[in-house]
């Protein structure tokens, strides 16, 4: 099985996904190239040069990626952020980082469980907080799956929805349910990183304004019986005294 492990970045030079996946391949606009040479000695051959017009909208540059990494003959690809640096598992109520050298055995083992399940499309926990981590869970076929670690097999026919550039992993999940009436989300394993800490990449972008039409957009086109806003109080304030709401919806795909 050929497994191909990218990340795209965007005006962040220094790519932290290289400290824990050294084999991982970093797509970037080709007049940042020189400077991700620069601050990422040792890895010059993972750096890969996109159009300039690839990037500045995460969804193009995720696209472009799966286009070549397929067509160079990829059975499977796997998307990165940029940032992410553990992927972690709770066994006997430790926490336990999985080893660098397992991450391509643990890719092809749930590449061919989704495969036998007839998805195209996994992911793993979003959750690294034990009171949240799914461990009575191993896995489910409906959950929302994260856009730090999405996993594409070879013959899957989606493309990211360039629209919707904030809210992409939403949508690709619910594409995914929708044509192929499925996801694999191994709830055994968590990633970690640095998201929404860094500056570049979709910082550039992002700002209550923003995000707020993008959740719109994403309502439109699946309804909003589909994409509900967030409502839960989290942080125990009144109602009164919220005067943000999450923008990260909950979906609840019809299955």
């Amino acid at each position: 099985m050929q497994i191909s492990i990218c990340c795209p970045s965007y005006r962040r030079p220094k790519v932290k996904t290289f400290e824990y996946l050294p084999m991982c391949r970093c797509y970037v606009a080709e007049k940042e190239y020189p400077d991700y040479i620069k601050a990422n000695p040792g890895f010059e051959k993972n750096i890969i040069s996109a159009p300039d017009d690839r990037q500045g909208n995460l969804c193009r540059i995720r696209n472009w990626i799966l286009k070549k990494e397929f067509e160079a003959g990829a059975d499977v690809v796997l998307l990165l952020d940029d940032d992410l640096n553990t992927l972690g598992y709770f066994e006997g109520n430790e926490r336990h980082k999985l080893p660098t050298r397992e991450v391509m055995p643990m890719i092809e083992k749930y590449s061919l469980v989704a495969q036998e399940l007839g998805a195209k499309f996994w992911g793993v926990n979003l959750a690294f907080d034990k009171q949240n981590y799914r461990e009575y869970a191993p896995f489910s076929l409906g959950s929302y799956i994260g856009g730090p670690f999405q996993c594409f097999l070879k013959g899957n026919e989606l493309e990211y929805d360039e629209r919707l550039y904030l809210k992409e992993d939403y949508d690709m999940t619910l594409q995914q349910l929708n044509r192929y009436r499925k996801v694999l989300r191994v709830n055994k394993f968590y990633y970690l990183g640095k998201q929404s800490e860094q500056a570049g990449g979709c910082a550039v972008q992002r700002n209550f304004e923003v995000e707020e039409a993008q959740l719109k957009l994403l309502q439109k086109k699946w309804g909003e019986d589909i994409v509900k806003i967030d409502t839960s109080d989290r942080s125990h304030a009144s109602t009164k005294a919220r005067k943000r709401i999450d923008y990260n919806p909950v979906i609840h795909p019809p299955l």
